[in-house]
């Protein structure tokens, strides 16, 4: 192939995945050689998820195109099969070269099954992680269904040479979002404060999501997690959860701390305000990465309720709990005598889109067999 401009297209479907990849997108738009398209889904485009298109148009990339993928029943299957007739579409209109997704969500997925149907590079990010959900089957999927893996540490790595990948397929560049935790552009403590009326001189952060094995149970869980935070005395930020199935549950338990002084819910918050008001709230609270990933980095105390990030990998001194009234509020009692350790750097060190943009410019990449192979340990 000749050295001509390569188009690449990045999928994003939620607030989350968009952290990550944000600077990875800035780093190849600022490039002659590459031209950039965003294709934008899922959560974006819900009004009850704070309508999160807006944080993406703020950052004025050239070709931003939006497909409405919400179906009214919810369920995975079939928000898969809508994201995938969308994509589809858009890769015929553009062209790309490669699709870059990230993570482990259905619209991820959907990038990955149009890209490796179609004859298109499929580049995965932060594949080989383990986190014990459904979405650990969907993350292991959509490396198999890809070409080339950008991953965070060197467990990931190994992890994807045991699922016979090939080495010369994966590049460990750390995680993206770590580019932005570090980075001298944060909002300073009182500009986001200010941003989101927040009053409060000390708070912490809520972060709950569904776990779509345990939907059965979801709404009692976040019953009795809501009946926690009310018996307790900390200030909270809350943030609503992601789109899977259940999330109505949480919601609907949320809607019990909207006139309470002591908390302030938002549907979503800007990426790089929540960074700064991660960085200085007192400690996190629910089953987010956000507290497995970026929480450590900053030397915030966690408490992880649950299973959802129950395998993820953990550099960290973080108080896990099951969903039990009982263990939530012994741990919210401690809490403020906790004494942390910082993590040590497992996921990079700030560098990953520069990393990312090395990997990209080398013509090696562009050779990788299309045909992939299965390499036998």
């Amino acid at each position: 192939m000749s050295n001509s401009t390569r188009k690449i297209l990045f999928l994003t479907g939620t607030r989350a995945d968009f952290g990550k990849i944000k600077s990875l997108i800035q780093t190849l738009e600022r490039e002659r050689e590459f031209e950039v398209f965003v294709f934008v889904t899922g959560m974006h485009l819900q009004e009850v998820y704070g309508y999160t298109l807006i944080e993406i148009e703020r950052c004025n990339f050239k070709n931003v195109h939006t497909f409405k993928n919400h179906t009214h029943e919810t369920t995975m299957d079939l928000t898969l099969a809508k994201t995938i007739e969308g994509l589809s579409n858009y890769c015929k209109e553009v062209n790309p070269d490669m699709i870059v997704v990230h993570g482990d969500r259905v619209e991820t997925l959907a990038g990955a099954i149009v890209g490796s149907l179609n004859n298109i590079l499929v580049a995965h990010i932060e594949g080989g992680e383990v986190s014990g959900t459904v979405d650990e089957l969907i993350r292991h999927s959509v490396s198999k269904l890809s070409h080339i893996h950008f991953v965070s540490n060197k467990e990931a790595a190994k992890r994807l040479l045991q699922m016979g990948e090939v080495k010369e397929s994966i590049f460990t560049i750390g995680s993206p979002d770590i580019d932005i935790m570090f980075s001298e552009n944060l909002p300073s403590l009182e500009t986001a404060k200010k941003y989101y009326d927040i009053q409060f001189d000390q708070y912490a952060v809520v972060m709950f999501h569904p776990v779509t094995t345990e939907f059965s149970s979801m709404k009692k869980y976040a019953s009795d997690f809501v009946d926690c935070l009310l018996n307790d005395n900390h200030n909270y930020i809350v943030i609503y959860p992601n789109n899977d199935l259940g999330s109505q549950y949480i919601l609907d338990a949320f809607k019990r701390l909207e006139n309470n002084k002591r908390f302030r819910v938002f549907p979503s918050l800007r990426f790089e305000y929540f960074l700064t008001l991660l960085k200085n709230c007192q400690f996190i609270i629910g089953n987010s990465s956000a507290g497995i990933r970026e929480a450590p980095y900053y030397g915030i105390p966690i408490i992880n309720i649950g299973t959802r990030q129950q395998n993820r990998a953990v550099h960290a001194d973080i108080i896990n709990v099951d969903y039990s009234e009982e263990k939530i509020n012994e741990a919210l009692s401690k809490i403020d005598s906790h004494k942390i350790n910082i993590s040590d750097n497992d996921f990079g060190t700030g560098n990953s889109s520069e990393l990312f943009l090395q990997s990209l410019k080398k013509n090696d990449i562009w050779h990788l067999n299309h045909q992939k192979q299965f390499r036998d340990i």
